[in-house]
C-alpha cells in the first residue's frame, strides 16, 4: 500500500517592486488590438525581479519554506528545481547552484522543466514517488521560479508574465496542508515548439517569445486540451473512487480572465476565486501558479475536502491532480 504523501508548507516569495500593467512601457508600442487585449486579461499588477536570476528568486522561496517547516536545508532528502525556459548559462546546472546556495549538501538534487507550466506537476509526481519508494528520502523540497525570459512581459495571444518564486515541502510525516492523492500527466509532442524563443546567434536583448501559429494555439490546441481534460478528469476520479461532485471548484494556472471563462464553460466546473485574485495581483507565473493558488485555497477548504488541480501548457502537456485537505 502506498504511504501517505503530504504537501506543505508552501512558501511564495515576490520581489518588492510592483508594476501596474497599464503603465508598462512595452504596451505603448503594441498595435491597438494587442494593447487592448493585454489590458483586458484581468491582470492589474505584476512583480518585477529586475536584476535577480531565477536561482536568486528560488533560493528566497526555498529558505522561506524551510523556515516555516522548521527544517534545515542540510536535512533535505531531495531537492527538485522546476527550471525556467531560459537558464542563466548553457551547460551549467541551475539545480545544483540552488543546492549550494541554500546548503542542501546531502539532498539528491535534480530538475524538471521540459513541460512548460506542467513541469511543476511532473515534479510533484517525482517527489511523491521518491518519498514513497526511498526509505532514506523522507522529505523533498520542490522549488519553482518565474522570471520573464525576454524584455517583454506580454505573451501574445495569451497572458502577461510576472516574476516570483515558490517552494513546497513534500513529506510522509507531515504536518502538511494537503494529502497528495493521485495525479495524471499527459503530453503531445506535435505541439512541442508551438511557442519558442530563437536564441542561437541572437543577443538576449533581442529575444522574443513567438507563437508559431496563433490559430493552432487558439483553436486546435484548445479543442485538444478540452478532449484531454474530458478524458483524464473522469479517469482520475474513477480510479480513486471519488464522485464528481466531491471536488469543488477547480484550481488551475492563471493565464487570463477569458481563459477562466472558457474553461468554466468547457468543463462545466467553476474555477476557484483564488485563481482570479492571484491573476490580478501577479499575472501569469508559469509553473508557480499552481503552488500560489494551492496555498491560497487551503484557507477556504475544510479538512477532508478534495481539490482538483488542472494544469496545461502550450508545449502541449496536461495534468489533473487530486489532493485532500489535511
Amino acid at each position: 500500500m502506498n504511504e501517505r504523501v503530504l504537501l506543505g508548507p508552501v512558501a511564495s516569495w515576490f520581489p518588492d517592486r510592483t508594476a501596474a500593467v497599464a503603465t508598462l512601457a512595452e504596451l505603448a508600442d503594441l498595435p491597438p488590438n494587442r494593447r487592448e487585449h493585454a489590458l483586458a486579461l484581468g491582470i492589474d499588477t505584476v512583480r518585477t525581479a529586475d536584476g535577480m536570476t531565477e536561482v536568486d528568486l528560488a533560493a528566497e522561496a526555498a529558505r522561506a519554506a524551510l523556515d516555516e517547516a522548521g527544517l534545515a536545508a542540510a536535512d533535505l532528502g531531495a531537492l527538485l528545481l522546476v527550471t525556467g525556459r531560459a537558464p542563466q548559462y548553457l551547460l551549467a546546472s541551475e539545480a545544483t547552484r540552488l543546492q549550494h546556495r541554500i546548503g542542501a549538501v546531502r539532498a539528491f538534487t535534480t530538475a524538471a522543466g521540459d513541460l512548460g507550466c506542467v513541469s511543476v506537476s511532473a515534479a510533484l509526481t517525482l517527489a511523491a514517488s521518491l518519498v514513497r519508494a526511498d526509505a532514506h528520502c523522507r522529505n523533498v523540497l520542490v522549488v519553482t521560479a518565474a522570471r520573464t525570459p525576454t524584455r517583454n512581459r506580454y505573451r501574445a495571444p495569451m497572458t502577461l508574465l510576472g516574476d516570483g518564486a515558490a517552494a513546497l515541502l513534500v513529506t510522509t510525516s507531515g504536518p502538511g496542508r494537503w494529502e497528495f492523492v493521485d495525479q495524471i500527466v499527459r503530453s503531445e509532442g506535435k505541439y512541442a515548439d508551438l511557442f519558442r524563443i530563437d536564441y542561437r546567434d541572437i543577443g538576449s536583448g533581442d529575444w522574443a517569445e513567438v507563437c508559431a501559429d496563433e490559430s493552432t494555439y487558439s483553436f486546435r490546441l484548445a479543442v485538444e486540451s478540452k478532449k484531454r481534460f474530458d478524458a483524464i478528469i473522469p479517469e482520475l476520479l474513477r480510479r480513486n473512487g471519488i464522485r464528481d461532485g466531491e471536488v469543488g471548484p477547480i484550481l488551475m494556472q492563471n493565464l487570463s480572465a477569458g481563459a477562466f471563462a472558457f474553461w468554466e464553460e468547457a468543463l462545466d466546473r467553476p474555477v476557484d476565486k483564488v485563481c482570479r485574485t492571484n491573476l490580478a495581483a501577479y499575472g501569469h507565473l508559469g509553473s508557480m501558479d499552481m503552488l500560489v493558488n494551492l496555498e491560497a485555497a487551503a484557507a477556504t477548504r475544510a479538512p477532508a475536502e478534495y481539490a482538483l488541480l488542472l494544469n496545461s501548457s502550450p508545449v502541449a502537456a496536461w495534468s489533473a491532480g487530486l489532493l485532500r485537505r489535511v
